[in-house]
């Protein structure tokens, strides 16, 4: 608060002040004031005048020169109420007042908006657990009818799935604290998992899945990395070169610190431009412009879930040779909880 624009801001009242001093100088002049009684007057006139204009600038000073600083230091905004004492000039009551007003009614709508938004997460979940049930039923049918069964509707029913799971792990990585637990997982029995699930896909598509993690375990959620190496695989399948025999390698290692799963694929690689911006949601880049195959949901969710997990995901491709996907995972025995 400048003391300037303070003053600026005081010019009416001053002016109608010094006005007031004026007439009262004219009436002592017309009753023949003595002149001793006149400076006398107007000494304490101006010392009044210059008591209260400090007095009141002081107050309001010390109010708004706290809030300046609490704002600028302060990372969440709206908390400024909790930060800051109630001023004790009435103007800046009303503007505490109107603060509050505003802040309890911000509250209020962001409240009435949150649940609106569990009603509607739970809602979707419910849903897709529902239309999981015909899926299952489905794909366990293919399973069985292979050979009369259309290879075409083979592969958008294990689309549908992949999608469904998608919405399912997008939904619940926004609170996925509230779901998951970390414990020390076997990446052998995480990674025999995956391959059940995706054995299908793998020898329809004729491309060959070597794991060699041995008995390395890591502190994850059997669940969610379950999903992400999930993700990872549909997209070697996805984007597998023709006329190659296609692979994909899972080797994991490890030091003192850290645990390293990679994922390699000999498939059609990433553009250098597009690796930057993989884990970008809804980012389908030229891979997925040409093939026409990608959301660009899947490694979004996979970096999303990496994060709230406590994991870091590298990437590195090269055009038309390969793909390597490294998750690492890190050692705290503070999170050790045996099943």
């Amino acid at each position: 608060m400048k003391l300037i624009k303070y003053l600026l801001d005081k010019i009416p009242q001053i002016i109608i002040s010094i006005m007031g001093f004026t007439i009262t100088i004219f009436m002592l002049n017309a009753f023949k004031v003595e002149s001793t009684l006149k400076i006398a007057i107007t000494i304490i006139f101006f010392i009044v005048c210059i008591f209260n204009i400090g007095i009141d600038y002081f107050r309001k000073y010390k109010f708004y020169q706290s809030l300046s600083n609490t704002l600028d230091v302060l990372d969440k905004k709206y908390l400024i109420l909790e930060m800051i004492n109630k001023p004790n000039f009435y103007e800046g009551e009303i503007f505490y007042q109107t603060l509050y007003d505003i802040n309890k009614s911000m509250i209020e709508n962001v409240k009435e908006y949150n649940l609106s938004i569990i009603d509607f997460k739970e809602y979707v979940e419910m849903w897709i657990h529902e239309v999981k049930i015909p899926i299952s039923s489905l794909t366990l049918l293919i399973h069985n009818n292979q050979e009369k069964i259309d290879k075409r509707y083979v592969e958008q029913i294990r689309k549908l799935d992949n999608y469904i799971d998608q919405i399912l792990y997008y939904v619940r990585s926004e609170n996925a604290e509230k779901d998951y637990i970390i414990k020390e997982k076997s990446l052998q029995e995480i990674i025999k998992n995956v391959a059940l699930k995706n054995k299908d896909d793998l020898l329809a598509s004729k491309v060959k899945l070597d794991a060699n993690v041995n008995n390395i375990k890591v502190l994850t959620d059997a669940k969610w990395l379950e999903f992400i190496l999930n993700q990872i695989i549909n997209n070697s399948i996805k984007y597998k070169r023709n006329n190659v025999e296609s692979y994909i390698k899972i080797i994991a290692k490890e030091d003192k610190e850290k645990t390293y799963l990679s994922i390699y694929d000999n498939g059609i690689g990433i553009p250098k431009k597009d690796i930057p911006r993989v884990f970008e949601k809804s980012f389908t880049g030229e891979n997925g412009r040409i093939t026409a195959k990608s959301t660009g949901m899947g490694l979004y969710i996979v970096k999303k879930l990496c994060d709230k997990l406590g994991h870091k995901i590298n990437i590195e491709s090269k055009k038309k040779e390969y793909t390597k996907i490294t998750i690492i995972f890190y050692k705290n025995d503070f999170y050790k909880i045996k099943d």
